[in-house]
């Protein structure tokens, strides 16, 4: 492939950085401090869509390399089909959520807001930072970099709760990062002799020949020092934060965090091992196996939760498995479902967790058990939140049918009748657990709104409004969601030349 030398990707990191100096700049203007958010965010995805024409139609590849530590150890930057897909994903739902951030920000008057409009502009350069990182290296300093700069979002409220998700969030990505994903990245390197990416994956013959039990630990190592990846057993920080603002909740389920998790698998998985040694040492059964396995018990730990975002977060983690999934099967189709499920996931899951943080703000309800007729107060949200439940499910005409169309097609691929029955019954699994909350919110019989004693909380009854700066934007991510379940050509077709 040809290479283009351009400053671009630098670019699209450093300009939500700058967003974010002028953000604390303007503190005390609330409105300026906030349009910085949106204009940052219209730039930086301006800056990623004006690099699809070299990428995707003339199979081109961008690289910039800032400096160079040591041979095969640089701050490097490429773009390439996988890290233009996930890049334009985040850029395009940032913008989303800074609509989202203002009108829930302030309905729900939440303290230190621009400490919160910030920490979000830099976790994005972070993102961007992973997305287009040439090498491990690179991307383990981004990677890190977002662990740290989400911390202060995550413990945003400042309550003993809120603390204590905030600790298990960085103890847990940060632990095993270097518990796990550093080591790994020094094996590799001595192993490999350099840490950039490549479509062939980097390990020599002799070195594989000669060490396959070691590359399975390295493997190992990889897959489970990636924890925002959310897999079983190293989970549990991703429930823990939920008791971050919803459009935090966003951030982590959609935008960046947990998807930077599964992206870092699928570099490895693609670019430092590739399909053919995956197979030889049979680390893509272990991958399958744990996969397989949370997506099952997630989503059964998601039927036994009333809070909604819980239900939620569960959800999720069940969901960023049919990713590593996709990869793992290491068939045409699989991979191809595995990634667009990145982007798919996205829209979809933003949009739930925007509907979540829309009835917390109007109508302050945050259990499943309250939401009885909530849609005729909140139709916009509910309607909205329906479409991205057909999604979860893999019903069309939403995002997440195609994503399951292609899981099984790959599945049969590789003659897998395990993961065919695991696709099936997690799609029953996901209808159990989203399907009465969207009838209970249309057919249910309305909440008196009196709480446990058969009171007023204030006395009298609030009337329930639904916020146009919340609403606005989680209609769009739904009809995105459906757009993308109609047209998918374009995200599949960046998906294909990545498994090419």
């Amino acid at each position: 492939m040809d290479t283009i030398i351009s400053i671009k990707p630098l670019l699209a990191i450093l300009v939500s950085i700058v967003g974010a100096l002028l953000i604390i700049s303007t503190r005390n203007k609330p409105d300026l401090r906030e349009s910085w958010s949106i204009i940052a965010g219209v730039l930086k995805l301006g800056i990623v869509l004006s690099m699809i024409p070299a990428v995707v139609y003339d199979k081109k590849i961008i690289e910039y390399t800032l400096f160079s530590l040591l041979p095969g150890i640089e701050i490097s930057f490429r773009v390439d089909s996988f890290g233009l897909l996930f890049a334009m994903g985040a850029s395009l739902l940032w913008i989303a959520t800074s609509f989202y951030s203002i009108g829930y920000m302030r309905s729900t008057n939440e303290q230190s807001q621009t400490r919160y409009f910030a920490c979000f502009a830099v976790s994005l350069s972070a993102t961007m930072g992973v997305a287009f990182s040439a090498n491990l290296f690179t991307m383990f300093l981004f990677y890190e970099g977002l662990t740290i700069i989400t911390y202060p979002l995550v413990a945003h409220k400042g309550t003993t709760e809120a603390k204590a998700g905030g600790r298990k969030y960085a103890i847990y990505l940060l632990g095993a990062a270097k518990a796990f994903l550093l080591v790994a990245i020094i094996l590799t390197y001595n192993l490999a002799g350099t840490l950039e990416f490549s479509k062939e994956g980097i390990f020599s013959a002799i070195v594989q020949s000669g060490h396959p039990e070691l590359l399975y630990v390295i493997f190992v190592l990889f897959f489970f020092g990636f924890a925002k990846c959310a897999v079983m057993p190293f989970h549990s920080w991703l429930p823990a934060a939920m008791v971050a603002p919803t459009p935090v909740s966003a951030l982590l389920h959609a935008v960046a965090v947990v998807k930077t998790g599964v992206f870092t698998v699928l570099r490895v998985i693609f670019f430092v091992f590739g399909a053919d040694l995956m197979m030889d040492i049979g680390v893509d059964v272990f991958a399958v196996t744990f996969a397989s396995f949370t997506i099952i018990v997630a989503s059964l730990v998601a039927l036994s939760r009333d809070n909604l975002k819980a239900r939620l977060a569960f959800s999720t983690i069940s969901q960023l498995s049919y990713i590593i999934l996709g990869a793992a099967l290491l068939t045409p189709s699989a991979m191809v479902g595995g990634i667009i499920h990145i982007t798919n996931h996205a829209f979809s899951k933003i949009t739930l967790f925007f509907c979540a943080g829309s009835i917390y703000a109007s109508a302050h309800k945050t259990e499943v058990s309250q939401l009885s007729g909530i849609a005729k107060k909140m139709p916009w949200t509910m309607v909205a939140f329906a479409i991205a439940t057909l999604s979860m499910i893999g019903i069309p005409p939403a995002s997440g049918f195609i994503t399951k169309w292609y899981l099984v097609i790959g599945s049969m691929e590789r003659h897998s009748v395990a993961v065919l029955a695991v696709l099936l019954a997690s799609s029953f699994l996901n209808a159990a657990y989203f399907i009465p909350i969207v009838y209970k919110a249309f057919f249910g019989k309305e909440d008196s709104g009196k709480d446990d004693n058969g009171q007023d909380s204030d006395g009298h009854q609030e009337e329930v409004k639904e916020i146009p700066f919340m609403v606005i934007p989680l209609m769009l991510t739904a009809i995105v969601s459906v757009v993308l379940g109609l047209y998918p050509d374009f995200i599949v077709k960046l998906a294909e030349n990545i498994v090419k």
